[in-house]
């Protein structure tokens, strides 16, 4: 025969479960938030991705090994721009200070705003890969056939030469990406939306 427990247990074994399914939840939340900048900073740190890393300056050791740096550009289909590199690619000593330069156009009929990512390929290299000044990540805004020339300063990290996986790379390959800035394209929905129903409404009338 079971014995019915006391209410007051039963309370408190209720109490304890809910306080324990809190703790899930946030923690859940927590994780979420703290995700994305744990993922960033893994890739930046391990290269994952062909993230590429962050200098303040050049090394000061050149080697006499060479290296090319190829250039690539694409855009979003969402993104009404030409967007190119002046170069397509380039050859340096590993160490050595290297300058690019991209030019993007508006080619719509209104001003439009994109941010530009980043990857190196392969994606082991991209450990190896620092940018000293960059235009990744920052809003940039043209006027209609405005357009703009941005300039990135890199060098491939000499520790490359010590590891072995590394051996066999003779080109990286830096691709940017242009996307639609969202607050952007929602105005220009917006705009638009509102257009045709001025249009509709005055056809009605």
């Amino acid at each position: 025969m079971a014995v019915e427990q006391p209410a007051a247990n039963r309370n408190s074994a209720n109490a304890r479960v809910a306080i324990s399914l809190a703790a899930v939840v946030c923690g859940m939340v927590g994780l979420a938030f703290a995700s994305v900048p744990l993922y960033e900073l893994f890739c930046r740190v391990t290269g994952f991705g062909g993230t590429t890393q962050v200098a303040e300056a050049a090394p000061e050791t050149i080697s006499e090994r060479r290296i090319t740096v190829r250039f690539n550009a694409d855009v979003s289909p969402k993104l009404p721009w030409d967007f190119k590199p002046e170069e397509t690619s380039v050859e340096l000593f590993i160490g050595e200070p290297g300058l690019a330069f991209y030019v993007a156009t508006n080619e719509a009929a209104r001003p439009t705003t994109g941010t530009a990512s980043f990857n190196v390929t392969p994606d082991k290299a991209g450990v190896y890969f620092s940018k000293v000044q960059c235009f990744c990540f920052e809003e940039q805004e043209l006027k209609p056939g405005e357009s703009m020339r941005m300039g990135v300063s890199f060098f491939v990290d000499p520790a490359l030469l010590d590891d072995p996986g590394m051996a066999d790379v003779e080109t990286i390959t830096l691709s940017y990406t242009f996307f639609r800035d969202l607050d952007d394209l929602a105005n220009e929905e917006e705009e638009t939306a509102s257009a045709a129903d001025y249009q509709t409404t005055t056809s009605t009338n």
